[in-house]
């Protein structure tokens, strides 16, 4: 029953990660407005990464598609909370603190 379960799970992240992709926004640039986004192009009214460039990382770096997003405060720091689903159907939780950008 729990391999059957795990399967239906998995069949359902899969299907939501299509239904993700099929309406998700085309990438940015490289260099464009993404980076004036996170605040490397020198502007220091922002700091830190947007949701979305913490999706686009995470999914570079892992090689997954991210199926669900949560934004949670952890001691104070924003923190974005990305589940991933891996071609291979392997689900990875990543968290990414939002200031810095640092994944763990």
């Amino acid at each position: 029953m729990n391999s059957l379960r795990h399967s239906l799970s998995i069949l359902l992240l899969a299907a939501l990660a299509s239904l993700a992709q099929a309406h998700g926004q085309p990438p940015a640039p490289a260099g464009g407005a993404a980076s004036a986004e996170r605040g490397v192009s020198g502007d220091p009214q922002r700091e830190g990464i947007s949701l979305d460039e913490a999706v686009r990382m995470a999914e570079a770096q892992f090689h997954a598609r991210v199926v669900r997003t949560d934004v949670v405060d952890e001691d104070g720091r924003k923190v974005y909370v990305l589940k991933l689903l891996s071609d291979g159907g392997r689900v990875i939780t990543v968290r990414v603190d939002a200031a810095s950008g640092r994944m763990r």
